[in-house]
């Protein structure tokens, strides 16, 4: 089920993940589900694909999910 907002996003990930990252993540995920007719996807690797888009551009320093090359 694709996330229309990041509102819809899980309670655990808007806490864990600055805004921007959040979009990034559900962008992600939702382009992997919406593929699902042309090539069938589990939820489970959905959110797997959308993790791995985040940390392409985020990485957590402290505890923190921050930009990378943004020293915190």
């Amino acid at each position: 089920m694709p996330y229309p907002t990041n509102d819809d996003l899980p309670a655990e990930l808007r806490r864990q993940l600055p805004p921007e990252a959040q979009d990034i993540y559900r962008s992600a995920f939702n382009a992997a589900i919406g593929n699902k007719a042309d090539d069938p996807i589990e939820d489970a690797d959905a959110h797997n694909l959308a993790w791995e888009a985040v940390k392409r551009v985020y990485v957590k320093e402290g505890g923190e999910w921050v930009a990378r090359g943004v020293l915190g």
